[in-house]
């Protein structure tokens, strides 16, 4: 049998949790034939078949699910034995490496860029590569080794899934806010709003399926007692506070998607018992390298900062 190749072994195992080619191929940026030509390349070095057809696509056999399972042990491995020579190359002073880190767009703006620019004057030598991704987006990339940490949010009473091999920790944990319009009756005095007195109002959601299209649905229907009408979805922050100036719509957003200071909007305390949202640090269980072990702290500085006081109409 020839030497196994670990990039090869790599693929195998997206294979295994991403259940297509195609799939595959669009992680790694290969194309569905390389992919499929590395697979048989694999095949060939380890003597047996490891893929067989499945109607339009292909699954492992059960000699390719027995190699995922080693492919596990061998890239943990591989992992180790490089977060073990990062230490040492630390040890000599000389702190480098590369950082794949992703987060919802609150946290990169407000904790992962800060953080990039406080490895770039501490530890130059470390590359850091950012994408702006969901959990839902940043799990497969966590779980297989293309990237190195996701910040994801959770709100209270919506737990986010711990699949096995990953940690989570807290970050940061912010309340959340009512924004509505300045002109709006309500926003005449600063008092805590009740839901239920929005019962007619038009509101803004994420899309339908995410931790904020829930919130909204549950806070509604637990504290005011009616489904709201979500008239407007949208995933960025700043088309919800577009949304509310220039079409009257109302929304519950945390404070570190809020302005600091906007005579447009009226941004209120929710009557009732505090809401909050949680930001947390997805990483894999295994042994991190010095440079993901100093980006870390980097975020949880930033989180430590002041985001100044939100101030609004």
């Amino acid at each position: 049998m020839d030497v196994l190749d670990l990039r090869r072994l790599r693929l195998l195992r997206e294979l295994s949790v991403r259940g297509t080619l195609s799939a595959v191929a669009a992680a790694a940026g290969y194309t569905p034939s390389a992919v499929s030509q590395q697979l048989d390349v694999l095949a060939r070095e380890v003597g047996t078949p490891l893929l067989t057809k499945a109607g339009r696509g292909v699954r492992l056999t059960d000699a390719g699910q027995r190699l995922v399972q080693h492919a596990e042990v061998l890239l943990s491995a591989d992992e180790a034995a490089r977060a073990d020579l990062h230490q040492l190359t630390r040890a000599l002073g000389q702190l480098r490496g590369t950082v794949r880190a992703a987060g919802l767009q609150s946290a990169a703006r407000h904790l992962l860029v800060p953080a990039v620019a406080a490895l770039s004057v501490d530890h130059p030598h470390v590359e850091v590569h950012l994408t702006e991704a969901e959990l839902e987006q940043a799990l497969p990339g966590l779980q297989l080794g293309s990237l190195d940490l996701c910040v994801c949010d959770e709100y209270d009473g919506q737990p986010r899934p711990r699949p096995a091999g990953l940690r989570s920790d807290v970050v940061l944990r912010e309340p959340l806010r009512l924004v509505l319009p300045l002109s709006h009756p309500l926003a005449a005095n600063d008092t805590p709003v009740e839901l239920s007195s929005l019962a007619d109002q038009p509101w803004v959601s994420a899309p339908s399926g995410t931790g904020h299209h829930q919130l909204v649905l549950a806070a509604c229907r637990s504290r005011g007692g009616f489904d709201p009408t979500i008239r407007h979805h949208a995933s960025d922050a700043e088309v919800h506070l577009d949304l509310v100036r220039h079409a009257r719509a109302v929304t519950l957003l945390p404070t570190l998607s809020l302005p600091h200071a906007d005579p447009t909007l009226a941004i209120r305390e929710i009557a009732g018992p505090p809401m909050h949202r949680t930001l947390l640090l997805i990483t894999r269980a295994s042994a991190a390298s010095p440079a993901v072990t100093a980006f870390v702290a980097a975020v949880r500085h930033a989180a430590t900062r002041p985001f100044g006081e939100v101030t609004s109409g």
